[in-house]
């Protein structure tokens, strides 16, 4: 299933994307998309199933609508950093021995063509495309990269949105740098798992003003989807509605030739992953 939410910031309501691509309004049989929902495999979600199978969902008119991120309730967004063989080349990284893992603020998950506010005082804001993952049951020391893939709800697209100066150059963590306002455009669906049948087989790809910035796959990556969710499993407890963002391909500004085209006010990024939808966010002043 492609699940969606809709509507003004704040007052979004819950939607599926059938499989004729015709907008479905779900607010008649669930509160809302979340951990909860996901969790519940057996009753509401089994419910959205079956309605969707029936045709009893009424159609959604999208003119002028606007799409929100596609979970609510976000508990934690967990990073993986340097996940892509060529990304860590271009950025003159050796691959790292474990996955690099760093957070994100659940405040910072904004819908997918949402504005996006360049940080005061930056001069290098970047962008990636990555392939996020949605937690659908709880993981705690997982023994297997096979049972990290069997607590996957869905997946999405996300934009890991980093300001390199704050996040390298002005000392501590990377957090500084990863989380300002607007920095994770997620969306525009979570797309369940069952569809989904290989998560290493994904292309993504971004543009910058229409130029072709980033055109990778899932299987550049060094730590697979089942590994990473085992893996951060053994330091913290992922929970239902917790988001992993797993790497960004090559081809982000860092790790472009000098002068580095870093985003403006006034840019306009687009990005999708195969099967996951698109999205497309112009940047503005904070």
């Amino acid at each position: 299933m492609k699940l969606l939410r809709v509507g003004t910031a704040g007052s979004e309501r819950p939607a599926l994307l059938d499989a004729e691509g015709v907008l479905r309004d779900l607010s008649g049989l669930i509160g809302d998309i979340d951990g909860a929902l996901l969790a519940d495999t057996t009753g509401a979600l089994a419910r959205v199933r079956e309605a969707e199978r029936a045709g009893d969902l009424p159609e959604v008119d999208t003119v002028g609508l606007r799409y929100g991120a596609p979970l609510a309730g976000v508990g934690k967004v967990v990073c993986i950093g340097l996940n892509y063989h060529d990304h860590a080349a271009e950025t003159g990284a050796p691959a790292p021995p474990e996955p690099i893992i760093f957070f994100k603020a659940a405040d910072t998950v904004v819908g997918p063509d949402d504005t996006v506010l360049v940080p005061r005082g930056s001069t290098r804001t970047d962008w990636e495309v990555e392939l996020a993952v949605v937690i659908g049951k709880t993981a705690r020391y997982l023994d297997t990269s096979e049972d990290g893939l069997a607590h996957v709800a869905g997946y999405a697209v996300a934009n890991d949105v980093s300001e390199r100066e704050f996040q390298i150059e002005r000392g501590g963590t990377w957090d500084k740098g990863k989380n300002c306002e607007t920095f994770n455009p997620l969306g525009p669906w979570l797309v369940t798992a069952d569809e989904v049948p290989d998560p290493q087989a994904l292309a993504l790809r971004l543009w910058v003003n229409g130029e072709l910035r980033q055109n990778g796959t899932t299987a550049d990556q060094i730590f697979p989807v089942g590994e990473v969710v085992r893996y951060v499993s053994q330091f913290m407890t992922l929970y239902p509605g917790d988001i992993i963002n797993t790497g960004t391909p090559a081809g982000v500004a860092m790790g472009q030739p000098e002068p580095k085209p870093y985003l403006r006010a006034g840019d306009v990024v687009e990005l999708e992953v195969e099967g996951l939808g698109r999205q497309r966010q112009e940047f503005k002043d904070a």
